[in-house]
């Protein structure tokens, strides 16, 4: 069983509204793990700051509907509502109508992913498969298995197996 994930909502990071949304058919059968590849937030305001910025950034300069992701992660393993679950993303080109995109809040080009942000990303992912957002099989990737990026950059993409690990 899931344990429950203290998820804070667009409304609570101050989300724009998106321009268009649309909603995955089924459920997501893949995650691809991603990082922001800026400065990781030491709090909840500066998270919700950035998280805006991010979002500003995708509708502004990409051309996107909305913020790119479907969830986004803190160092702290505080959860922020990117489009949120069975929405499709804008993260991994040609991988997004079948895939729930989640970010890591930093660069881990050079940094290591903490404890509680890979702990958050096990319970969300355990949670989607028991609300049936997400396949009991997905499969798991990092950005850099379905696209020429380094993301999610070094650090993060050798913690992936105990991500791998949650189902």
């Amino acid at each position: 069983m899931a344990q429950q994930v203290n998820v804070v909502s667009r409304e609570q990071w101050g989300a724009a509204p998106p321009r268009k949304k649309e909603t995955l058919k089924g459920f997501a059968k893949k995650v691809v793990i991603h990082h922001t590849a800026v400065q990781a937030c030491k709090d909840l305001k500066e998270c919700k700051t950035r998280l805006v910025s991010i979002q500003r950034g995708h509708m502004t300069d990409k051309k996107f509907d909305d913020i790119g992701y479907n969830f986004l992660v803190a160092g702290d393993g505080t959860v922020f509502e990117g489009r949120g679950w069975g929405v499709v993303g804008a993260h991994a080109k040609g991988n997004n109508h079948d895939s729930l995109g989640i970010a890591f809040m930093g660069n881990f080009n050079n940094d290591t992913p903490s404890k509680e942000a890979i702990s958050s990303v096990k319970q969300l992912l355990q949670l989607g498969v028991c609300q049936s957002f997400l396949d009991p099989e997905f499969v798991l990737f990092g950005h850099r298995d379905l696209g020429s990026t380094e993301c999610p950059g070094n650090k993060l993409y050798a913690a992936l197996p105990q991500l791998r690990n949650a189902k």
